[in-house]
């Protein structure tokens, strides 16, 4: 007589596979590989999660719900537009070089190598980095408008700047850069920001 199969903690297998997601990519990241980390048969991932890329998606949600979730806050918190920025970026720098987690962003890690054969995915992520650039334009806008910033600043071109910046933390932070250097470079880039 066979034995029950054993139960497992939904939230704690999402955590497992966005880590695993986060390391290796969503194309990195195989089926068995799955199997292995979160410790359970395919049929039990394919009848929680859906799919493999339902189960990335929902790591994604999580991801930017939790760790990711520094960016949002920041750029809703109110203060000044350098404070904005320089709590943005420092945030993302400890994130991007946290000892225990994989190191970067998830979505800008993710997106690295992501074939055409999985064009859905890759352009749900770009998605994801543009709604972020939206909101640091949206800031720059705001900043401008309300005097923090010369009228003459050019707060699309200045945004993009910022958002390149941001996702060129994460891959500095994966090639193994030290946080110290990346936390120097955030105070040369906002050295950037125009004085009103």
């Amino acid at each position: 007589m066979a034995g029950r199969p054993r139960q497992f903690d939904r939230d704690q297998a999402l955590i497992k596979a966005r880590n695993l997601f986060w390391r290796q990519g969503y194309e990195g990241t195989s089926m068995s590989d799955l199997v292995a980390e979160l410790g359970i048969a395919s049929a039990r991932i394919y009848k929680a999660f859906g799919s493999k890329e339902q189960l990335f998606r929902e790591a994604i949600a999580d991801y930017e719900k939790q760790e990711g979730g520094f960016a949002d806050r920041a750029l809703a918190a109110g203060g000044s537009v350098r404070d904005t920025l320089q709590t943005l970026l420092m945030d993302a720098v400890h994130l991007y070089c946290h000892p225990q987690l994989p190191q970067g962003c998830m979505v800008v890690a993710s997106a690295a190598s992501v074939s055409a054969e999985n064009e859905t995915i890759k352009t749900w992520l770009a998605q994801h980095r543009l709604q972020r650039t939206q909101q640091i334009i949206d800031r720059l806008h705001l900043a401008v408008r309300n005097g923090e910033l010369p009228a003459s600043t050019d707060a699309e071109s200045l945004g993009d700047y910022f958002a390149v910046f941001l996702h060129g933390l994460s891959v500095q932070a994966r090639d193994g850069v030290p946080e110290s250097r990346l936390q120097a470079a955030v105070k040369q880039a906002l050295s950037l920001l125009p004085h009103s």
